[in-house]
């Protein structure tokens, strides 16, 4: 059987960038066509064995098409998402092959090695999932495509981007068949990012980066309008005014040892000034650290409820329950997480009043970035702006948070309920009510969002972001099955 081409497309920076990821390549026993991408500005480096493809925008949909029209009909394609120098593992081209040819899929990709000052570290990622639609998920820097997927998508392409083209590829490869992951490290890759977790997590909300998050939406509505998951606008609203309860709003802040922020966002609670009675319910989760302490000295007037749950092995999500069964819930409950505060003393009163002119099920809040003292840090404002009362609850599918503070008609959340985990409980509820409600947004920062060393996201290993990612794309993938037999109906 004669040898697949192989075509390898790396984004050019500089000689000494992709100097060794080329004399990686060229060990490689398959025929290579090696092809640079430089801007238009840049001259032709001449590197030996390599050809030169001008483009304009490297991530564009005429990018795609150059490069579907620079491959043969047959073949794999090696596309090298971004500048990093890479070094193929003994054999990994020959891996790709194999597992690319057993399982027909149109695009492979594998676990890595980060280099980092000389040392390499695994880099394992994860299955790619119906639900794993985000336009920043983690591939590594190496795409392993089929030739007939690139060519049939490009084909298809009418919408222009300049930044979502290779988005958009992805998405139709996928929709014949989904990536496959390859749990096996095949390469290494140059480090180029070097913040911390907790830093990165809000790139596609900063506000400069707003044109690009403008055409991956438009990028992902058509993707989910083609496999039928894209609904129309949400206009149903939720009347709770005839309903009975004691308080209007309970501001649940569920707790465990914060014994640094805990006294500060309970006194941003309680320090609201509202035209309607409220209460503050704190769930702690069995503090050990002095917290528990805190909140005891804090609770002399009644309007705070201090709760132990019986129950020892609750996450967030398994508090907020606690919280909002509670006899003493108010009729709206409202989030402050117990390392944040809200930004003055009218943010209880601006939410409820959304709740009372807008008759909506759920209402999200715009936050400000700051570090433990509550000064502001990049990248500032974040206020969710991409959200439209036509499209934003098909666009949640694709991010990862729809912003804070949120708030529930207690009654529906009741009904719902809260999933009992740590991280993404709140992206559940806001898909589940967005699916179903009109979702009232504010867009001015009512809140501000602290992050400092003991926040729960500041540094993980990337395990850890793993499983939240995992975990918040399984949720996508049964949201959009829902919204599937939605249409079907």
């Amino acid at each position: 059987m004669e040898s697949p081409v192989i075509s390898c497309f790396l984004p050019f920076d500089s000689v000494e960038q992709v100097s060794s990821t080329v004399a990686s390549l060229k060990k490689s026993r398959y025929p290579l066509s090696i092809m640079l991408l430089l801007s238009k500005d840049r001259n032709d480096p001449g590197i030996e064995g390599c050809r030169s493809l001008f483009v304009d925008d490297l991530y564009s949909t005429e990018t795609i098409r150059q490069i579907a029209e620079n491959i043969p009909e047959d073949g794999y394609t090696i596309l090298c998402s971004g500048y990093s120098p890479v070094c193929f593992g003994s054999c990994a081209i020959d891996r790709f092959i194999r597992i690319a040819e057993d399982t027909g899929s149109g695009l492979c990709y594998a676990d890595y090695y980060k280099n980092i000052a000389g040392k390499e570290e695994k880099h394992p990622v994860i299955d790619y999932l119906s639900g794993s639609i985000r336009d920043d998920f983690d591939f590594g820097t190496i795409l392993f495509y089929r030739n007939r997927s690139i060519r049939e998508a490009a084909g298809q392409m009418k919408e222009i981007y300049r930044y979502a083209g290779w988005y958009d590829l992805r998405l139709r490869v996928s929709r014949k068949s989904l990536p496959v992951h390859i749990p096996e490290f095949l390469y290494s890759q140059g480090e180029y990012d070097f913040r911390k977790s907790g830093e990165k997590q809000f790139d596609y909300v900063d506000p400069r980066n707003r044109a690009v998050q403008i055409e991956m939406e438009r990028a992902c509505t058509d993707y989910l309008k083609t496999i039928g998951a894209w609904l129309p606008a949400r206009t149903r609203t939720f009347d709770a005014s005839a309903m009975r309860f004691d308080v209007e709003a309970s501001v649940v802040i569920p707790v465990y040892n914060r014994v640094r922020t805990i006294g500060d966002a309970v006194r941003s609670a309680l320090g609201q000034e509202t035209d309607f009675p409220f209460n503050v319910i704190v769930v702690d989760n069995h503090s050990t650290d002095g917290t528990t302490d805190i909140l005891k000295d804090l609770s002399s007037d009644g309007k705070l409820i201090h709760i132990i749950p019986e129950e020892d092995t609750l996450g967030i999500g398994g508090c907020w329950n606690v919280g909002i069964f509670a006899s003493q819930c108010g009729k709206y409950a409202v989030q402050l997480d117990s390392d944040d505060v809200y930004k003055d003393k009218h943010t209880l009163q601006r939410i409820i009043d959304m709740f009372h002119r807008e008759q909506c099920a759920m209402v999200v809040g715009s936050y400000i970035m700051t570090d433990f003292d509550m000064q502001v840090i990049p990248p500032g404002i974040i206020d969710h702006r991409e959200w439209t009362d036509g499209n934003g609850h098909n666009n949640a599918l694709r991010i990862n948070g729809l912003g804070a503070p949120r708030a529930f008609c207690t009654e529906l959340l009741r009904k719902f309920t809260v999933p009992n985990t740590s991280y993404g409980e709140d992206y559940a509820l806001g898909l589940t009510f967005s699916r179903n409600y009109k979702i009232g947004r504010i867009y001015e920062p009512i809140y501000l969002c602290r992050r400092w060393e003991g926040n729960s996201d500041a540094a993980l290993v990337v395990e850890k972001i793993n499983a939240n990612n995992s975990y918040k794309d399984k949720l996508r993938s049964f949201e959009i099955e829902v919204r599937k037999k939605m249409n079907e109906r």
